[in-house]
C-alpha cells in the first residue's frame, strides 16, 4: 500500500455526515484533530473554513469553539460551494479533498516554466490559500488552453494520486461537446487508433495496434448543416488532443483548430466544451455529476435563418 493510500484508507466512504460525541470539555480543533488522525492539519482547518462542521446541529468555522461533554460534533463530507466566479473562472463545487470548476476558453490550466500567463492552476491556489497559508491544490487532468469546460483538482497530493491512479474507475463519464466543419453522414461511430507524438508535438494517429498508445472515441450528432456539424463526444480514453485527432481521422476538424486540419474559425475560438464529468468521490465514494451547459456561440451556428 502506497503512502498516499494509507492516508486515504481511514477516510469515510459514504456520504453520510460522520458524528462524534465529546466525552470532556475541549476545544474544537483540538478534538477534531484527536479524531482525524488521517487528515492534515490544513485540512481539519478548511473544513471548518468551507462549514462542514456542526457542534449539536449549528454549524461553527471556530478553531476555538469551546466543547462541553455530551455535545455532538458532526462533519458534513458533501458541503458544496456552488456557482462562485473567480476572473472567469467558476467554482462548481468545493470540499476539503477536490475543486470542480468551470474554465472559460483560452485560459491555460497550468503555465509552463517559461509563461506567466493567468492559469487555472494559480487562481484556484490563490483562493484556496484564503483558508490556509500552506494549503494547495494539484492538478488531475487538464483541459487545452482554447477547450472550455468542467474540470477536476484534488487539494492533497494523496487524493491525486488516489484520482490518477485509478482513473479509468473512478471517472464515470467525460463527455464534450465539439462544433465541427461540415456535414457529418453517420449519426454516431466509434474512433479507434493508437495514439503517437512527433518531434514538434503534433499528436497523429496510428492504426497499427500496439503502435503508441491506445485511444477509443465515441460520438453521436445532435445538430447539424451543410456548413458544420454539432457532436456530443464520449471519452473512453483520455489521450492528449484526443478528440481532436479523431475527428481529424474523420474529416470533420473542429472548427477553429488549425492545428488539426480546420480552415474555418466561425466562433473566434476552438470549438470544444468539456461538458460533462461524472466521478466517484475520492473520500466518500459517492457519484458526484457536473454539467456545463453548452455554449451559446455554438448553438448559434445552427439557428434557422
Amino acid at each position: 500500500m502506497t503512502i498516499a493510500q494509507k492516508k486515504l484508507a481511514a477516510k469515510p466512504k459514504t456520504g453520510k455526515p460522520t458524528c462524534f460525541t465529546v466525552s470532556e470539555n475541549d476545544e474544537l480543533l483540538k478534538f477534531l484533530l484527536a479524531r482525524l488522525p488521517q487528515q492534515s492539519r490544513n485540512n481539519v482547518k478548511s473544513l471548518l473554513a468551507y462549514r462542514q462542521v456542526s457542534v449539536d446541529g449549528a454549524v461553527t468555522t471556530r478553531h476555538d469553539h469551546p466543547l462541553r461533554a455530551g455535545q455532538t460534533v458532526c462533519i458534513n463530507w458533501d458541503v458544496a460551494r456552488v456557482e462562485e466566479d473567480l476572473e472567469g473562472l467558476k467554482i462548481l463545487f468545493e470540499d476539503a479533498s477536490v475543486l470542480v470548476v468551470e474554465k472559460p476558453a483560452g485560459m491555460l490550466s497550468i503555465a509552463a516554466a517559461t509563461e506567466k500567463a493567468l492559469t487555472v492552476y494559480n487562481i484556484l491556489s490563490r483562493h484556496v490559500r484564503q483558508g490556509g497559508a500552506r494549503n494547495r491544490i494539484f492538478i488531475v487532468h487538464r483541459l487545452d488552453r482554447d477547450t472550455s469546460g468542467v474540470m477536476l483538482f484534488a487539494k492533497s497530493e494523496a487524493v491525486k494520486e488516489s484520482l490518477q491512479k485509478a482513473w479509468s474507475e473512478v471517472v464515470l463519464q467525460r463527455s464534450y461537446a465539439a462544433v465541427v466543419e461540415g456535414a457529418v453522414t453517420k449519426e454516431q461511430g466509434t474512433i479507434v487508433s493508437w495514439l503517437k507524438e512527433n518531434k514538434v508535438f503534433k499528436v497523429y494517429s496510428s492504426r497499427t495496434p500496439g503502435d503508441g498508445q491506445k485511444a477509443v472515441t465515441h460520438y453521436r450528432t445532435l445538430k447539424k448543416n451543410n456548413s458544420y456539424s454539432l457532436l456530443e463526444v464520449n471519452l473512453e480514453t483520455g489521450r492528449k488532443n484526443q478528440i481532436r485527432v479523431h475527428l481529424q481521422d474523420i474529416g470533420h476538424s473542429v472548427v477553429g483548430d488549425k492545428k488539426y486540419g480546420a480552415t474555418k474559425n466561425p466562433l473566434n475560438r476552438l470549438g470544444l466544451h468539456a461538458r460533462t464529468l461524472a466521478f466517484l468521490h475520492p473520500v466518500t465514494g459517492g457519484k458526484m455529476v457536473f454539467e456545463s451547459r453548452m455554449p451559446d456561440e455554438f448553438l448559434s451556428l445552427f439557428k434557422n435563418k
